[in-house]
């Protein structure tokens, strides 16, 4: 049996032309797709194999009060990341022109210090000053001489910046009429441990039942 052969359909120019640029099309969506497709992919990928896994409280923020400051105590001694350690600490940062915050800090921390009892008679309450041009020593001394178990530092102002630096606060000179200036400064204090390690901050004017709780079981 002869076997017929199938014929070619006869297409017109301008059929075979559209044909044409419809074939085009699904050859650049195709592709489009792949590369979008490829893309996704990648970002996939990067996304799990670039972005870091994230750091636990303790480690963040484990290097806080660390660092080569060297300060002094009002009383003349050696003020450094060393003197953390050795019994847990509250440290707050401010200056003695201070006119509301800084009082209002140091008599809320003379507060949680009688609440507290004999169980904060280690706590020690480290003030340290931004305001190194016009605080001596002996005006440190006498501005928190009225606070328990504490202690003011000063140091050169280039010791004073790296201590700024060490501890992550904000801290900076204001000017005012003529010669005279403030200073704007972070206003929570912060805990350490024994260790000298960071553990965590009080807000400003934070409730002091709600502070001392939470000193008395970081003290148990």
């Amino acid at each position: 049996m002869t076997r017929k052969l199938k014929q070619t359909p006869v297409v017109s120019a301008e059929e075979a032309k559209r044909r044409a640029s419809l074939r085009n099309i699904r050859i650049a969506i195709w592709g489009l797709a792949a590369i979008a497709g490829a893309g996704a992919v990648w970002l996939t990928t990067t996304q799990r194999t670039a972005i870091p896994a994230p750091m636990t409280m303790q480690a963040a923020y484990s290097d806080i009060g660390q660092g080569d400051y060297s300060l002094q105590t009002t009383d003349g001694q050696p003020f450094t990341a060393a003197s953390l350690v050795g019994q847990p600490s509250l440290v707050f940062f401010g200056f003695t022109h201070c006119p509301d915050v800084c009082p209002t800090t140091l008599g809320d921390i003379t507060l949680w210090k009688d609440d507290l009892g004999a169980v904060g008679d280690d706590l020690q309450v480290v003030f340290i000053t931004v305001d190194p041009e016009r605080d001596t020593p002996e005006l440190l001394h006498d501005y928190v001489s009225w606070v328990p178990d504490s202690v003011a530092v000063t140091g050169t102002p280039e010791e004073i910046e790296k201590t700024v630096t060490a501890f992550r606060i904000y801290a900076s000179k204001v000017p005012l009429e003529g010669d005279d200036y403030t200073m704007n400064h972070a206003a929570y204090v912060m805990l350490f441990d024994e260790n000298g390690q960071f553990n965590q901050i009080f807000s400003y004017q934070e409730d002091i039942d709600r502070v001392t709780a939470k000193l008395r079981e970081f003290l148990s």
